[in-house]
């Protein structure tokens, strides 16, 4: 396995307190329900809510177990977002022109009663009477034993993270020894649950995992789920992350598409982040996540809430703004809508386009444990 370096003060273990940005004026809506855009002519249509910054794996690019070790302050319950608190700021959202809600963590399946929460969001609808987009990324630890009730429950959609199909490889990125054959099972379990559709990432970083690039494609391909291939990103400060650990986008197609030809598809929805490619064959398609060497900032419609209610306009940000003071301030609703209306317009992140002109390890970045991926 490649050694990893990570920043001194991260060596302690201990959890900094986010950086919270001060709230922007209050604003009412100019006309209509609709948030403004912000400064670069994004509309916010995603949401993705972080509920718990906990994880039973220890993936070496997300929580490095030397950091996240047994003595590693998490957050304590009082300082979560409530299920009520979450299901507020999502129904606040859509009064704005959020369309979808994903659920992340840490690990959302150990937030314990989410299928409780999964079914306050189910209820949410947008001022066109329609119901939410509701999905959940997992690293499918407990999807076999949940996906029926999560689905009950009104999940929509499910992702599963399967960073390897050779067992050795996938327990040393998991870091705990976990099987790959339980995930698989978590993952057949979604699709009998009607969880579609689902799709499964892969993180792929250089001498690691990236020998199973092939493998993986050849796996799902004809199957029921869509493959997407991640580049390595640089997310927080603890994974030591590297240029040269990165195997770009432009590779892992020229890889597959060697034994397996490709071809390029059109976006399915405008600001998707991977770009679609499907076999010649017609037996599927696959996706890729190019953060790194094909940025996509200029499209990005996300913003994201961590576990303990800052709201962060960039998956890369280094600040957040503290909406769970404003909720427990006992704020209106129009109060909320003139935060999240004043926190979107002012938004001008597009650090991705800026990442070779930055010097590296010069910016703290939040790590993704705790804003969710």
């Amino acid at each position: 396995m490649t050694k990893r370096t990570v920043p001194d003060e991260a060596r302690s273990g201990a959890r900094s307190t986010p950086v919270s940005l001060p709230m922007p004026a209050l604003r009412a809506p100019a006309s209509g329900p609709q948030f403004e855009v912000d400064r670069r002519g994004r509309h916010l249509r995603d949401l993705r809510i972080s509920v718990t910054d906990r994880c039973n794996f220890r993936c070496v690019y997300c929580m490095p177990k030397e950091i996240f070790g047994r003595d590693y302050a998490f957050l304590e319950r009082d300082e979560l977002l409530t299920f009520e608190e979450i299901t507020r700021l999502a129904r606040a959202a859509a009064r704005g022109g959020v369309q979808k809600i994903r659920l992340t963590g840490g690990e959302p399946l150990l937030r314990r009663g989410i299928e409780t929460l999964i079914a306050m969001l189910a209820e949410i609808r947008t001022p066109e009477g329609a119901p939410l987009d509701i999905a959940l990324t997992t690293n499918g630890s407990a999807l076999a034993v949940k996906a029926e009730a999560l689905k009950a429950a009104g999940l929509d959609r499910v992702t599963v993270s399967i960073d390897s199909l050779d067992e050795q490889t996938f327990q040393s990125m998991n870091d705990v020894a976990f099987p790959l054959a339980r995930v698989l099972d978590g993952l057949e379990a979604a699709h009998q649950a009607g969880l579609s559709p689902i799709k499964v990432n892969m993180v792929v970083k250089k001498g690691l995992n990236d020998h199973d690039i092939v493998p993986m494609a050849r796996y799902f391909k004809n199957t029921p789920y869509v493959l997407r291939f991640i580049e390595y990103m640089d997310v927080g400060s603890t994974n030591g992350w590297r240029l040269d650990d990165v195997v770009t986008a432009d590779e892992i197609i020229t890889r597959i598409s060697a034994e397996m030809p490709l071809e390029p598809l059109d976006p399915s929805t405008s600001g998707e982040t991977a770009s679609r490619w499907r076999y010649r064959d017609g037996t599927g398609e696959i996706g890729v996540i190019a953060s790194v060497t094909k940025a996509f900032c200029s499209t990005c419609t996300r913003a994201r809430i961590s576990t303990e209610g800052q709201l962060f306009t960039c998956l890369f940000a280094d600040a957040g703004y503290d909406l769970r003071a404003l909720l427990r301030a006992h704020c209106t609703d129009d109060e909320l809508d003139g935060a999240l209306r004043g926190i979107w317009s002012n938004r001008a992140d597009n650090y991705s386009e800026r990442r070779s002109s930055l010097t590296p390890g010069t910016r703290r970045k939040i790590e993704m444990s705790y804003i969710g991926g």
